[in-house]
């Protein structure tokens, strides 16, 4: 193979992965966007809960959570504290250190901005099955 083929082949593959980067980046956009729980999180002294909705929803159905898990399918309509994640309710059910990362690990989902309000982001402009 000459120099010249094998940079040309290697243009064309770049220029592939950059035209299928810029689909993805431009197509995949989270439809049930995020949630911001900080109904009581700042008044324990912790930052807002970030829970990636679009991340969850691609792998589980909706009645994984919102019947097998007991969330109410309205933002806000759930009082989720700490003692029923450590006692396998809600978040707990999945996150207990075996299925996914336990609550010893605070900072991955107690990652927003202090001052958030709670509620979903995004999720009155979505394609998604409408405001609840």
């Amino acid at each position: 193979m000459t120099t010249a083929r094998f940079f040309l082949q290697k243009r064309a593959v770049l220029l592939l992965m950059g035209a299928l980067l810029t689909f993805v980046a431009t197509s995949a956009v989270a439809e049930y966007a995020d949630v911001v729980i900080n109904r009581s999180a700042e008044k324990e002294g912790m930052r807002p809960v970030i829970f990636p909705h679009w991340f969850h929803r691609i792998r589980f159905r909706c009645k994984v959570c919102h019947v097998e898990l007991g969330f109410k399918m309205r933002a806000g309509a759930n009082q989720i504290k700490m003692n029923d994640i450590i006692d396998g309710r809600f978040c707990g059910a999945c996150h207990d250190g075996e299925t996914a990362w336990s609550v010893e690990n605070c900072d991955l989902c107690h990652s927003g901005k202090a001052g958030l309000p709670p509620g979903i982001f995004g999720g009155h402009e979505t394609l998604g099955p409408g405001r609840w």
